[in-house]
């Protein structure tokens, strides 16, 4: 499950005042929501002033940031009163030796404690916790993973992997579906189907929610194989490099970075409505695959 990370020059990396023209670029063309992700984007130093640029850009409903944790207990706070309304966690294991086995080099116990700071910071209803189903790894953990979400009255969802870049891995042996997720919690938990299952962020997103019954914690499940919920999705990416990717399942993109530079609006205009009336109706995903389809690497795109 390695992977060979790449480092960029500072030169091709979006400064934080690019950022912000990126975002207040998409909200004058009618977006309302955006997300920080990365990577980790709280390593990126005066984060907090980004996030507060944009929450006060006039036509934002809500500014979301999703991280690993390990940094919220010294930004919890900060990113609150910068004006961020949710936080989403990826926790893929509340063992520590698995958990550092996923993440290389994760501290289980900074991230626990970094849940904490973001409950007390933005309240358990605007919390939610990212758990990528990995078989034979992780997926005994599941009924765990809910108790716990369960215990601090937050959210969470069960995401499919990713067959994004080729390092060997076989994507087949440790794919683990949604639906062997949904079946093994029904042996533990009465679920109810949300109305509609249109899910707790009513945003044109990929989960499916149900409830457990006599809590309010939603337990989301994102299905890229299982569903191919391509053509009802509304979500884009822009990376660290300017590269706006439409779906991250298609290698298809196009490159903000050279009008940012210019400073041309006209041309960053044109560039975005360009990439959105491309977007795909399915993505190229396939685990059955001996080397996956899209060899870009989610660090590149952002977790």
């Amino acid at each position: 499950m390695s992977e060979k990370m790449e480092f960029l020059p500072r030169s091709e990396i979006l400064s934080l005042e690019e950022c912000l023209r990126v975002a207040q670029t998409f909200i004058g063309l009618g977006v309302s929501k955006i997300r920080l992700t990365g990577g980790e984007p709280l390593v990126r130093k005066n984060l907090p002033w980004l996030a507060a640029r944009i929450s006060e850009t006039p036509g934002l409903r809500e500014l979301v940031l999703t991280t690993n944790g390990s940094q919220l207990a010294q930004f919890a706070q900060p990113l609150a009163q910068a004006g961020v309304h949710r936080i989403n966690i990826s926790l893929d294991s509340l063992h520590a030796d698995t958990f550092q086995k996923i993440t290389r080099t994760g501290d289980l116990q900074k991230v626990l404690h970094g849940v904490n700071a973001a409950i007390d910071a933005f309240g358990a209803n605007n919390i939610k916790l990212n758990t990528v189903l990995l078989r034979d790894t992780n997926h005994l953990e599941l009924p765990a993973m809910v108790d716990f979400a369960l215990s601090k009255k937050i959210n969470l969802s069960f995401i499919e992997q990713m067959p994004l870049g080729e390092s060997g891995h076989d994507y087949a042996k440790t794919f683990y579906s949604s639906q062997d997720a949904l079946a093994h919690l029904k042996l533990h938990y009465e679920l109810i189907p949300c109305i509609g299952n249109i899910g707790v962020e009513n945003s044109g997103g990929p989960a499916r929610y149900w409830q457990v019954s006599g809590h309010a914690t939603r337990i989301g499940f994102i299905s890229p194989h299982s569903q191919n919920f391509c053509s009802t999705c509304n979500r884009m990416r822009v990376t660290a490099r300017g590269e706006l990717f439409p779906c991250l399942g298609n290698e298809g993109m196009v490159d903000l970075l050279p009008a940012l530079r210019a400073q041309n609006d006209k041309a960053l205009h044109h560039l975005i409505m360009q990439a959105t009336a491309e977007k795909p109706q399915a993505h190229e995903f396939d685990v059955t695959q001996s080397k996956p389809r899209i060899i870009r690497f989610m660090s590149r795109t952002g977790g």
